[in-house]
């Protein structure tokens, strides 16, 4: 990587002029967040912002009445008590604004967090499963989910603008009245330190694009490196060592790319810096002339110093913070341009809902499909019906298209060609989330939620969390029940030891529980793939002794490499490049002699 190579200056700054335009939906997205907490937060800015002038009119007239009364010190006391008094008033006032900005930006931050942190589960839950299979997506995705805790210190910089600009007008107001040319040259002289910080914000925002995924892969290393799922392996093939190095590699790359960036960033920031302070000096050189020769009293002179250097201040923290907005505008645009995602598998035109029951069954009618990125077709060109009511098995070896069949039916991805029917109707025309409610499916990789029995089980009808006699229900019926009830807290045990007293399961008894999710679901459509893989022998038979039973009057699917299983089904497919190669029941498959048989007979031979 190299942050020499850079666009060139005029494109920089047309994106940081995009990225500004998503500022709007940043400031909407914090103005939803709290609208009290947003005005509370501006009324304090806004006194706090007159405070400074207050404070340097009043120090004017102290130095005045001093100046008058210098020989008379006594007379003069009486006249100054209230504008000392009135000083301190105001300095006291300055410093609780200060506080009380603080807590609404601290506040805000909190509820500007929660909101966009919701905003991003919210919409990663509706975007496309191809999305998640994408490496440039979990780029984005993870810019994205950063923003919505690193980039807080946005919403005070919005608010001290609005501060700084008000101060910044009451001030330069006292500055131009004595001479705006010299307002003039003190904006000037801000100019180059301004530019220079917009230029190595757009430096830093490229970079840190670029190390996305390098830094991806350091918090996967991190994983492997300190995880209970990989720590057996970890130790048993000493993977420590090459861990370690090869974060240390990466490590190193990200320290000494964002090293490079900031020498040059502080060597170029101090040379710039020194125009803004040449630009101070010229003005104060000025007014102390016109004092010395008396053309302006002591208390003009000590306003205008004041309203000088702070003009002069507020104009490079204006800069500054116009520079950082910007900087982090380019940052928000990853959250807004995600946000703006939409997934392109989305409910027909009408979404109606799917039929229930459904008679006559689904029917895949010339369907091809092949995964983003590749021309390969998974499946090709298959056609096929599934009777309401039918059980029916697929076999295959792996790579055949079996899942993805699944993930077709579930409307997970949508078919590259054909279509796939529902009591004749495209399923392109249904409800998502309603056609996916009909279907209950426990996939090979199902997740192992580090959360109580009760959540492990109840998500698989989120509507029934709360209800016990349901959840023990299909306990029962994936032979769970009895694993449940030993947990010391039943089914408020928390699983998985990712928690304080959390209780860990084996394998199988993990698909047992992920089971009893598919079951309580209660869908019209069951599939189950590889439903028994984790279990011995003994339980792989109570489960399937039972699924004729617990499919009665559901159409169900079975993907299993196991051919002692698939033997129940009413129909078995066997897929073989996409296409269907054989179908049958058992008995016909294993007669015939083909590649069913061929399968059947190498698996039998292994338990003889």
């Amino acid at each position: 990587m190299n942050t020499e190579a850079l666009p060139q200056t005029k494109s920089l700054w047309k994106e940081r002029l995009t990225a500004m335009r998503e500022l709007p939906g940043v400031l909407r997205l914090v103005w939803e967040s709290s609208p009290q907490l947003v005005v509370g937060g501006l009324i304090g800015r806004l006194i706090g912002a007159l405070i400074p002038v207050l404070i340097l009119w009043m120090s004017k007239q102290l130095f005045d009445i001093l100046v008058h009364y210098r020989n008379e010190p006594k007379a003069g006391v009486a006249e100054a008590w209230p504008w000392l008094l009135g000083e301190l008033g105001a300095a006291a006032a300055g410093l609780a604004f200060v506080r009380i900005v603080d807590y609404f930006d601290a506040r805000l931050a909190d509820e500007f967090t929660h909101t966009i942190s919701l905003r991003v589960i919210d919409h990663s839950a509706k975007l496309d499963l191809s999305s998640f299979e994408d490496a440039a997506f979990y780029d984005r995705l993870e810019r994205a989910r950063v923003q919505a805790t690193d980039r807080v210190a946005i919403l005070s910089a919005f608010g001290n603008i609005v501060q700084r600009s008000i101060s910044l007008v009451s001030l330069a107001a006292g500055v131009i009245w004595y001479s705006p040319w010299l307002f003039l040259l003190l904006f000037l002289c801000v100019l180059p330190a301004f530019a220079g910080e917009a230029h190595f914000a757009f430096v830093g925002y490229a970079l840190a694009n670029r190390l996305t995924p390098v830094r991806r892969e350091l918090d996967y290393i991190r994983l492997l490196g300190s995880s209970r799922d990989t720590a057996k392996e970890v130790k048993a093939y000493a993977l420590g060592g090459p861990l370690l190095d090869r974060y240390r590699q990466l490590s190193e790359t990200v320290i000494r790319e964002n090293l490079r960036l900031t020498r040059r960033r502080l060597s170029w920031g101090m040379l710039l810096v020194s125009a803004g302070t040449a630009g101070y000096y010229a003005g104060y050189f000025q007014i102390a002339l016109d004092a010395l020769n008396g053309r302006i009293s002591v208390g003009t002179f000590t306003f205008l110093a004041g309203a000088i250097a702070g003009a002069n201040r507020e104009m490079q923290t204006l800069f500054s913070l116009f520079s950082n907005i910007s900087e982090q505008s380019l940052f928000l645009t990853d959250l807004t341009r995600f946000l703006a995602e939409r997934p392109r598998i989305e409910n027909g035109f009408h979404g109606i809902l799917p039929p229930r029951p459904m008679r006559s069954g689904l029917e895949f009618r010339n369907v091809s499909f092949s995964y983003p990125g590749s021309d390969r077709k998974v499946l090709n060109n298959l056609s096929f019906r599934l009777e309401t009511g039918e059980r029916m098995a697929l076999v295959g070896e792996n790579g055949e298209g079996k899942t993805t069949l699944v993930k077709l039916m579930a409307r997970l991805y949508d078919p590259t060609e054909g279509e796939i029917l529902m009591d004749g109707v495209n399923l392109k025309e249904f409800r998502i989330g309603e056609l996916r409610k009909e279907i209950g499916i426990l996939f090979q990789d199902f997740v192992r939620y580090d959360m109580a029995a009760r959540h492990n089980i109840g998500f698989g009808k989120v509507e029934a969390l709360h209800d016990d006699a349901a959840i023990w229900d299909a306990a029962r019926r994936s032979h769970a029940e009895q694993l449940v009830t030993a947990l010391p807290n039943g089914l408020e045990q928390m699983l998985g030891k990712r928690f304080d007293g959390g209780v860990d399961l084996s394998g199988g008894q993990w698909q047992r529980i992920a089971l009893a999710r598919a079951y309580l679901r209660e869908a019209q459509i069951v599939i189950l793939d590889e439903p028994t893989a984790a279990l011995d022998a003994m339980a792989e038979a109570e489960v399937f002794n039972d699924f004729v039973e617990l499919t009665r009057g559901r159409t169900a699917i079975l993907i299993s490499h196991r051919f002692s299983t698939v033997r129940m089904a009413d129909r078995i497919v066997v897929l073989s490049g996409g296409r269907i190669k054989e179908e049958g029941s058992h008995e016909d498959l294993v007669a015939t002699g083909g590649d069913y048989a061929r399968l059947f007979e190498t698996q039998a031979a292994n338990y003889r």
